[in-house]
């Protein structure tokens, strides 16, 4: 699967580390020591002593947003930090508003992930020959009804799609964070315009080879539909959270359409042709590129740190007092500064309207901060490079704990009516698998939403990992056992896993890296999951030829290599999060020391 799908978050708040105050440190000053990290220092000019006086050390939270840019330098603002663009949501009318919320739903659930539902697709491939000249004469003679090189290639087909869906997150993200969500969506339906004819082609010309390339273009189509689609949750910020979880899951039940595909080319005894379901589908980017132009807004909504920069400038008095009151009489300048009192005051009441009052926000303020604690990591890196993160065992760990589930994951998806063919030795109970599998990945994903979030809310991170590398390391067993009880084993614990682990992924990554490099390390854990994912024929090959099509094997060594870094993982995040806490404790301790020293005690420090 795809781990651009499960972002927790658009926005949330990043540890800034104590700092010295500039002040304490400007070229200008000639201090007589040097600083202690925390502390005061001797030898300041006069002139600067009653500002140092107030200057602190603190340590702050600085609300960032989502931001998938790669490519700016570090020096540079990003949209994390610097968030730009977009229209304050309460300029556009709430039905409108409402109505780009559903639209965008109904479009994930169409196009984000529909190349994940392969699952569902490949028995209309295999019984439209794909590929089948590339079966042997004695499997002809045979009548198998899927070939060796055939069913490597079609697998082929899912894994391409796979890593393009992954690859292709870091340029869409770029690209999104720079020219905005319209660019995006509008080459997102030429992209899934461009597969979907190339697709149909293909099945309408049987010399003509485009289904890898066609599946290709609508991998980078939903990617480029999908990943603005979070950016709408700005639409209504004080419901950014459950907006979020429902794009998400209609991302998961977008696998549904390769489904509901396979059902009518059933029920028809296979006259819907798979052209004619390709072709038809070309009206779904037609909408999507009409609708860009027409419903949504072109630069998306303001984020809630841009509507919180705003709120407290409209909040400021002093905003009615302009310079050129000077030139009017008294009783212009009563007039005028009521009527912009009653404009700061009605913009004030519609910024509370879309972010909630004082109380609301420190209520939010609050449970984040409790998630803070609870997870016992937050701020673990905050601050530091994206190089140095990259470098660290926190990415290294995650990172292979990641690619490998990715692998495991998307070999399972591609093979899992071939597995359950061998190790049940029963065609029919092969394919009765394959069909709850198909039904049970999308419902899956959707059902697993709520407590995904109750979990990540509620449970260490540390915690976190365990139960996933317990969950992990079940699917692997399940999947290592030839019995028919343990196949539906297998699936639902796959459908929950799955989402759980993409989710505690990205939560993770906010958590320990933060929001500001978020885009640097989040993308390059996905572009190498999806690079990873290209070994997944050469998987497919050595089950067929070194195990002579017996999965057991390969399962076995993936379950068993995934709980070698599961649990080197979890022991690191428990060993380096107590670490973290005590750093932290110390940081914030001495903070409040400092906060209560009497300014008395600080000038004497100033004196020569």
């Amino acid at each position: 699967m795809s781990l651009v799908q499960r972002v927790t978050s658009i926005e949330g708040t990043d540890r800034e580390p104590p700092r010295i105050p500039e002040d304490w440190l400007s070229p200008n000053l000639s201090p007589a020591r040097v600083p202690n990290g925390y502390g005061t220092i001797h030898g300041y000019p006069s002139q600067h002593r009653t500002s140092l006086l107030h200057a602190k050390p603190s340590v702050r939270s600085l609300r960032r947003v989502v931001s998938y840019d790669v490519l700016h330098g570090e020096a540079e603002p990003s949209q994390a930090t610097n968030p730009t663009g977009g229209v304050t949501a309460y300029k556009v009318p709430i039905v409108r508003r409402v109505a780009q919320v559903v639209f965008t739903v109904l479009t994930c659930w169409l196009a984000s992930g529909i190349v994940f539902g392969f699952a569902a697709l490949k028995p209309v491939l295999i019984g439209e020959g794909v590929y089948r000249e590339f079966c042997t004469a004695d499997e002809l003679a045979d009548h198998v009804e899927v070939c060796v090189e055939q069913d490597l290639r079609l697998n082929f087909f899912f894994a391409v799609a796979s890593t393009t869906c992954n690859v292709s997150a870091l340029p869409v993200g770029t690209i999104l964070d720079r020219y905005g969500p319209r660019v995006c969506a509008v080459i997102g339906s030429i992209a899934l315009a461009i597969g979907s004819i190339l697709m149909g082609y293909a099945f309408a010309i049987p010399e003509f080879d485009g289904y890898i390339v066609g599946n290709i273009f609508l991998a980078l189509g939903g990617t480029f539909i999908f990943v603005p689609s979070f950016s709408i949750a700005n639409a209504f910020p004080k419901f950014s959270g459950t907006i979020v979880a429902t794009v998400t899951g209609a991302f998961d039940a977008s696998a549904a359409v390769f489904l509901f595909y396979r059902l009518a080319y059933e029920s028809s005894n296979g006259t819907f042709k798979p052209e004619k379901f390709f072709f038809g589908y070309l009206a779904v980017p037609i909408i999507i590129f009409v609708a860009q132009f027409t419903l949504m807004t072109p630069d998306g909504y303001k984020s809630v740190p841009q509507l919180e920069m705003k709120l407290e400038k409209a909040e400021d008095p002093t905003q009615d007092v302009h310079d050129s009151d000077d030139e009017l009489s008294d009783a212009e300048v009563r007039r005028l500064r009521a009527h912009r009192r009653e404009h700061r005051v009605s913009k004030v009441a519609d910024l509370e309207s879309l972010i909630g009052d004082a109380d609301f926000r420190e209520a939010r303020e609050h449970k984040e901060e409790e998630r803070h604690v609870k997870s016992g990591v937050w701020g673990a890196l905050h601050g530091q490079p994206a190089y140095k993160q990259i470098a660290s065992p926190w990415f290294i760990l995650i990172t292979l704990l990641t690619v490998l589930q990715m692998l495991r994951m998307n070999f399972f998806i591609a093979t899992i009516k071939t597995q359950y063919e061998y190790m049940l030795h029963s065609e029919k109970a092969a394919k009765n698998i394959n069909g709850f599998f198909d039904i049970a990945l999308p419902i899956g994903g959707v059902a697993a939403t709520p407590v995904i979030g109750l979990l990540l809310d509620n449970v260490s991170t540390a915690n976190m990992l365990a139960i996933l590398v317990v969950l992990t390391t079940a699917v692997g067993v399940l999947g290592s056992l030839p019995f028919y009880w343990a196949g539906y084993g297998n699936v639902v614990l796959f459908v929950l896993l799955r989402p759980l682990y993409y989710s505690a992924m990205s939560d993770y990554a906010t958590k320990v890296f933060g929001f500001a490099t978020f885009g640097k390390i989040y993308g390059t854990i996905i572009c190498l999951s999806g690079l990873v994912n290209l070994f997944q024929p050469a998987i497919d090959a050595l089950t067929y030829e070194g195990f002579h099509g017996n999965p057991i094997p390969v399962n076995a060594a993936l379950a068993a290599l995934g709980f070698v870094f599961g649990v080197m993982l979890v022991a690191y995040v428990y060993w380096r999060g107590g670490v973290v806490r005590k750093k932290q404790g110390r940081e914030d301790a001495e903070v409040e020391r400092m906060a209560r020293i009497p300014e008395s005690i600080l000038e004497s420090e100033f004196e020569d």
